[in-house]
């Protein structure tokens, strides 16, 4: 594996533990050249996914977009970056095992939607301010609303 700070292409594996349900190695790596250690993550290679835009349009599935949306609504949250790569693997796990080849952004959304608002409530309403283009305070004071009718509902 190459060292991404000096361009080494030889390092060690220093641990290896598989994440979710085994569909992800994560390995802890070091460098002998640099000294440096870094993290890489190993996935099944699947059949690619379309994903169809709101104009149409229609582009490969890219997981790492779906992440950094998730990392800009949890920035300066307690949300550890190895609970959002949890998280972007489960939507990633669902949408591969849902069979289908062409999935809507909307479904995205609201996948995203779901399991960022079992994991953190603020995240959730700022990935959605975004996503469903809250224009106003009163759409924030309705899905602030309705996050809490669902919170005493438990």
């Amino acid at each position: 594996m190459k060292c991404p700070f000096c361009g080494e292409t030889d390092s060690r594996v220093t641990d290896t533990r598989y994440l979710e349900d085994g569909s992800v190695t994560r390995r802890r790596r070091f460098c002998d050249n640099c000294n440096s250690k870094f993290v890489t993550y190993e996935r099944l290679d699947n059949i690619p996914i379309s994903v169809i835009k709101r104009g149409g349009q229609s582009e490969i599935f890219d997981r790492d977009k779906i992440l950094k949306g998730i990392m800009r609504s949890c920035n300066k949250r307690h949300v550890s970056l190895e609970q959002m790569e949890k998280l972007v693997s489960d939507i990633e796990i669902e949408i591969v095992n849902s069979g289908r080849k062409e999935i809507e952004t909307r479904v995205i959304g609201e996948l995203v939607m779901k399991y960022l608002k079992d994991l953190d409530e603020v995240s959730y309403v700022r990935f959605a301010s975004v996503y469903k283009q809250f224009r106003d305070i009163d759409t924030f004071m309705t899905e602030i609303a309705g996050l809490l009718n669902e919170r005493k509902a438990e």
